[in-house]
Parts: C-alpha cells; sequence; structure tokens
C-alpha cells in the first residue's frame, strides 16, 4: 500500500518521478543506442535498395542485344519491308521476283443453308428445332443420332503408354473419341503401330494407346465419347417441383423414370403446347395411361417438373438419351495434321458450334454469314501443307449435306514464292526469317519487263530489285550506354550523399518527455538531423566507390580485345573535372558515336566481356562482382527482411541492447518500490507522531496557556 503525503503534506507522486527520472537516464542512453542501430540498418537497408535497382541496369547492358540493334531499309517499302533483330549479320539481300503471295486454304458451302431465304435459320436458337430449315437435298436430311454424349477426366499418377478406358461406348463411335492430353487434342489413329507424338490408338479392348514417353506423370486426360444412354438415380426431398436433367434436346425414345414400382414414360403432349407429359406405362408394350401423369418434360432443356410436390423422400431412377450430331474436323497444318471428332447435341445453336470449332485449336476458323447465309471455313496459317490433297479436313453428312459442304467452293493454301540473291525459293507465309531478318512480302512484282503472266492471274508489276540492307543501329547502342551511365551516376550521387552526409552529435533520438515539448514539425525537423550522418564516412560505401571507380577505368584486355577500345576513355566517356562530383562520368557523345560505328565488337566487348580473372572481365562483369561483395558486406551488418537477429550483426547488439534494457527496467521497478517503501514508512511515522501529539493535548485540556 503506498501513502502519498496524508501526514506529512508533501507530494510524494512528483518526488518519486522526479527520483526516478534521474535514475531512468542510463536507460534513456540504451534506447537512443538501439534507436540509433535501428536507423543505421535502415540506411544500410535503403543503400541495397539502390543496388539492387543498379543490377537491374546492368543485366540489361549484359545482354548482347543491348550493342546489337540494328537497322534494316528496303528501296521499296511498297512490295518488301524487313526487320532485323540483334542476331542479324551486318550484309545486304536483293529480292528480285515475287511470283505469288502466300494464301491460306478456304472453303465456302454452295448455297445458303435454308431451305426458304425469307425464313432462315436462327443462329441463336437449337439446332434440333431449326433443322427443319436446314436446305437438304431429298434424302439427306439431317438424321439425328440418340444417345449421351460423356466426358472423363483421368489424372494420371505415374508414367505410361496406355489408359484404361473401359467405359461403354455406343456402337459406331468407337473410334470417333475425342481425346486430349493437357489441353492438346489427340488424332486417332487407325493402327498402334509407329504412333506419332500426337496419335492416339484404341484398341479392341477399349485401351487408349500412346507413342512412348507422352503420358507422364501428373498429366490431364480427357476423353469425350458416345455412350447409349444416360443412367442416374436421384434421391428427391419431399416437396421437390422439379428436377433437372443433366442433358438436353431429350429424345422421347429411350426416356423411362422409375417410382417406386412405377415406370413412366414420354407420353403425349401436354396442354401447354410445349412440354410433353411423362405418364404411367400400363402394358408390356409401353402403352402409358394419359389419365396417369406424374408431371411433364420440355425436351429442349430438360426440365421436368412435377405435377404435385412430392409427399415424403422419393428416390427416382431414370435413362434417358439426347439427340446429338457429329462430325470430324481439322487441317494440314504447319505442325502436321490436326483433327478432331466434334459432338453436337441438339439444344447447341448454330452459333454455339462454330464457337465450339474455332476454340478448339485445330488451326481453322468457321464463320456463318447471316446475308448470304453461308458458312466459310478458313485455314488461319497461309501456305500449302498438303501438296496434291484437301488441306482443310471436312468429314460427316451434317457438314456435308446439311450444311452443304459437299459441293463446295474454295482454293487450296499458296506458299510465296519468291527470288532471293539469285536463289528461287518459296515460304508458306509472306513473313518469314533469314539470319536473323523477318522479311514481309507485300505485293507481287518481277525485274523482267518480258515476264509472261500466268493464266488466270494479273500480270506482275515491273519494278527494280528491292534491296535491303542491314547496318548498325548506332543511336539506339549510344542512347542504351548514355542511360547506363546516368544511371550509375545516380547511384553515385546517392551513395556520395551517404558517405558525406552531416552528422549533428547534438541531435540524438527523442525521449517521450522530450516529444512532448515539442510540436510535430518539431519533431520532425528534429529526426531529420537525428538521423543524418547514419553512414557518414562508412567503410563499406567508401570501398565500393573506389571499387567502381577501378571497375570503370582498368582496362580490358581479353581474347575479343582489339587494343583501340580496350578502355573506358578511349570511347570517350572520362571521369568529370569537378571534383566535387565524387568520381562521376561524363560522355564526349561524338567520340562515343564514334567508337560504335567504328568498332561496335570492341565497345560490346568493353562492357560485357568475360574471362576469369579481373583484367579480362568487362566493365558490367566487374561491377556486378563488386555490387555482390558490397550487398553481402551489407547483409552481414544489417541483414535481410527474412533474417533472425542472430544472423547479422546490428541485430545482435539490438538484442543485447533488448537484454540490457530489460534487465534496467526491471532494476528500476525495485527502485521505485524502494523510494515508496520508504516514503510510506515515513508517512506512516509522521502519522503516529500526529496522534500522540493530538493525545498529550486532549490530556492538557486541549491547549497551552
Amino acid at each position: 500500500m503506498r501513502i502519498a503525503g496524508f501526514a506529512s503534506g508533501m507530494d510524494i507522486d512528483t518526488m518519486v518521478k522526479d527520483l526516478m527520472r534521474a535514475e531512468r537516464m542510463p536507460l534513456q542512453k540504451l534506447e537512443s543506442k538501439k534507436q540509433t542501430l535501428e536507423w543505421t540498418q535502415e540506411a544500410y537497408r535503403g543503400v541495397n535498395t539502390l543496388l539492387l535497382d543498379f543490377e537491374n541496369t546492368l543485366f540489361n547492358m549484359r545482354l548482347g542485344s543491348t550493342y546489337r540493334s540494328r537497322n534494316i531499309t528496303s528501296s521499296n517499302e511498297n512490295f518488301v519491308t524487313a526487320t532485323a533483330s540483334s542476331a542479324a549479320n551486318l550484309t545486304s539481300f536483293q529480292i528480285s521476283k515475287v511470283s505469288q503471295l502466300a494464301e491460306a486454304a478456304y472453303r465456302v458451302n454452295a448455297s445458303g443453308i435454308s431451305n426458304d431465304f425469307s425464313n432462315k435459320i436462327d443462329k441463336n436458337k437449337a439446332l434440333f428445332q431449326e433443322s427443319s430449315k436446314l436446305a437438304q437435298a431429298p434424302g439427306d436430311e439431317i438424321v439425328w443420332d440418340q444417345g449421351a454424349i460423356k466426358k472423363e477426366s483421368f489424372v494420371l499418377e505415374a508414367d505410361t503408354n496406355q489408359l484404361e478406358f473401359n467405359k461403354a461406348i455406343s456402337e459406331g463411335y468407337e473410334n470417333k473419341l475425342h481425346v486430349q492430353v493437357n489441353g492438346k487434342t489427340f488424332n486417332i489413329a487407325e493402327t498402334g503401330d509407329n504412333l506419332a507424338a500426337n496419335e492416339v490408338f484404341i484398341d479392341g479392348e477399349g485401351n487408349l494407346n500412346f507413342k512412348e514417353g507422352v503420358l507422364k506423370k501428373g498429366a490431364r486426360v480427357t476423353v469425350d465419347y458416345v455412350a447409349d444412354k444416360f443412367e442416374v438415380t436421384r434421391n428427391l426431398a419431399s416437396g421437390t417441383k422439379s428436377l433437372q436433367l443433366s442433358a438436353a434436346s431429350i429424345a422421347v425414345e429411350g426416356f423411362q423414370l422409375t417410382k417406386g414400382s412405377e415406370v413412366y414414360k414420354v407420353g403425349s403432349l401436354s396442354d401447354d403446347g410445349k412440354t410433353y407429359n411423362i405418364a404411367k406405362v400400363v402394358d408390356e408394350d409401353g402403352n402409358t395411361d394419359p389419365n396417369n401423369v406424374l408431371g411433364t418434360i420440355d425436351l429442349t432443356t430438360g426440365r421436368i417438373n412435377f405435377t404435385e410436390e412430392l409427399a415424403e423422400d422419393t428416390e427416382v431412377s431414370l435413362e434417358y438419351k439426347h439427340n446429338f450430331t457429329s462430325f470430324k474436323m481439322g487441317a494440314h497444318t504447319s505442325d502436321g495434321k490436326v483433327e478432331r471428332n466434334f459432338f453436337i447435341s441438339g439444344d447447341k445453336s448454330l452459333s454455339a458450334m462454330v464457337a465450339e470449332v474455332n476454340n478448339a485449336n485445330l488451326g481453322i476458323s468457321m464463320m456463318y454469314d447471316e446475308f448470304s447465309d453461308k458458312i466459310s471455313i478458313n485455314r488461319t496459317d497461309t501456305g500449302n501443307f498438303n501438296d496434291g490433297g484437301d488441306e482443310i479436313i471436312i468429314d460427316g453428312a451434317f457438314l456435308n449435306h446439311s450444311l452443304g459442304f459437299s459441293n463446295s467452293t474454295g482454293q487450296d493454301g499458296k506458299n510465296a514464292k519468291f527470288i532471293i540473291n539469285g536463289l528461287e525459293t518459296e515460304r508458306p507465309s509472306n513473313s518469314f526469317q533469314i539470319d536473323g531478318i523477318t522479311f514481309q512480302l507485300k505485293q507481287t512484282f518481277t525485274t523482267d519487263p518480258n515476264e509472261e503472266a500466268v493464266e488466270g492471274e494479273p500480270p506482275l508489276q515491273v519494278v527494280p530489285p528491292v534491296r535491303l540492307s542491314v547496318s548498325n543501329n548506332t543511336d539506339d547502342v549510344f542512347d542504351k550506354i548514355k542511360d547506363f551511365v546516368e544511371t550509375y551516376n545516380t547511384l553515385i550521387d546517392s551513395l556520395n550523399s551517404k558517405v558525406n552526409e552531416t552528422y549533428y552529435r547534438d541531435y540524438g533520438p527523442l525521449t517521450e518527455e522530450q516529444r512532448e515539448q515539442l510540436s510535430d514539425k518539431q519533431q520532425e525537423d528534429w529526426e531529420e538531423k537525428a538521423k543524418s550522418g547514419m553512414l557518414r564516412r562508412d567503410s563499406i560505401l567508401q570501398d565500393a566507390l573506389s571499387s567502381m571507380r577501378r571497375d570503370f577505368y582498368s582496362p580490358v584486355n581479353n581474347e575479343a580485345s582489339t587494343g583501340v577500345f580496350n578502355q573506358l576513355a578511349a570511347i570517350g566517356i572520362t571521369t568529370t573535372k569537378d571534383y566535387m562530383a565524387g568520381g562521376k562520368l561524363e560522355i564526349n557523345e561524338a567520340k562515343l558515336r564514334e567508337a560504335i560505328e567504328e568498332d561496335p565488337a570492341a565497345v560490346e566487348n568493353l562492357f560485357r566481356g568475360d574471362g576469369n580473372s579481373f583484367g579480362e572481365k568487362g566493365i558490367v562483369r566487374r561491377l556486378e562482382d563488386t555490387l555482390k561483395g558490397v550487398k553481402d558486406k551489407i547483409y552481414e551488418r544489417a541483414g535481410r527482411t527474412s533474417w533472425n537477429a542472430s544472423q547479422y550483426t546490428i541485430g545482435r547488439n539490438m538484442s543485447d541492447l533488448d537484454k540490457q534494457i530489460e534487465r534496467f527496467e526491471s532494476r528500476l521497478k525495485q527502485i521505485e518500490d524502494r523510494y515508496w517503501r520508504q516514503f510510506t514508512a515515513m508517512e506512516k511515522a509522521m502519522a503516529q507522531a500526529n496522534q500522540q501529539a493530538s493525545y498529550l493535548m486532549q490530556q492538557f485540556g486541549g491547549g497551552m496557556y
């Protein structure tokens, strides 16, 4: 219990605080040391951030493309243009003739797909409902199959070349699966011998066989296939009003719903004229009772609505099929033949079918044009990849008869044909590469005024040969070196400012009491001066500045050195004459441009040359080594954000201070308790003396005369 001045009348609280203020002065020094260490650590890590930013610049200067920027000019850009990569040699080309431009293969159906041009098919409605509008010839009407389109997916647990697929595949569809591995479509092979990397063979037992090494652990294999029917059992809770089937465009034949011992099938059209009754089967012939209806079904959407809410939990079993059609599409491309089997359910629209084809990555694109009522199929790549044969694969009655591609028009792909440097050659694309140069052919032409036109083709334009010349892009290389020097100067500025920053001895970390006496602005100004000079004359930074100056000015002598431009000053980069700038660089722009034009390889070697010794390494390699050493030293002193305190010097020092602070705070508590015990004892003694004096006064009649 603490007694504060009841007997003595003294302000004991204030007296103890004043006494403790003196006792706390050593603690404040410890806390000040810790704060200074934290500021020093923060300053070091700020330097590391600057070095990391400069390293990004060094990375770009280490790339060969930085010094091998090329320009390429064309004597006639209306006919041929080109771009040059850093791999291009300083050379020239002449194209004297372009007899044919590359073109893509395409097919267009012979006539409109609708039988009534004034009442064309609605591309956004279900194909099964719209199929009567298709303009099939008599006997070629679309035949909708009934079955179940299903998808299975497997993630392989080990490398293999065979996948068991023992699913009940509908008869006639055993070799029409759609197989993908990690999203890539595989062609169905006719035999399992000598399988290509993009082929799969389905053997008599239904196993999927791949080329050895194709199926790796973790691969995802998906298979679309056709089964005879869907089979599902559902437990329906009481109060259930409806049921949604997983498939749509339901076929009338094959639908069966079993509820308990009662069997229901699709019966007559319901009263709404859109859905069909689900009526109870009453005999072995499958006849239904029109008066015993469980509900209705929308065949287009697969939605079942019950006549009444189910009174109790009910288990129902369903068997059903949906209407679908199938076809095969693909193309011969630069990657070989790519094809796929498509299964299109009757609820899909023409637009949905077109989108599915276009999203299949088969190298083809399909388009339906409402104005002409026609469909075009275009191969996305130009060129001829199946000489003498069809380059677009169209197979199936739906495409050939229902959509009219059996009498389609179009063309096969064409290669670009041209003469370059006297060599007659061709390419599947109008854009192609030779020796790091990308050419773009734009128009056909010839240099021979007596050139005879190809029958059916317009005559070639007669123009002089198109010359293309590759040269150094001096401006681009100059700009990159200039940016590098400016970035280096910015780094030098920052490091010099920290090494030479003023240290204010009279400004230390503020205590809590000092903060209470200052405004926010005064605190901010104080801390700015207190933090100043944390790295003044720091040995790590001084060594870094000295090492980087040495990296720049030491000659580079290796196997690629020419002896002319093996030193920075030789290409016009020197130290500024202002000694106060601390080693910053300045550029003689004319001299640097001249060096780049005269010997770009030597300039490149000066910066990014490599070797085992310091003298063999280019400036960029040296700087990378220096920065690594500087960062390692800073890490040893200031640590990384992921390190614990015991792994670096400042962290260990702060841990020691934390322990001293903890011990000192414990000691201060003991001292404060002692002061309070002493003052409390004094108060008790004085209270007791006052009581005795009061008693004596009462004995003497309450006063003295």
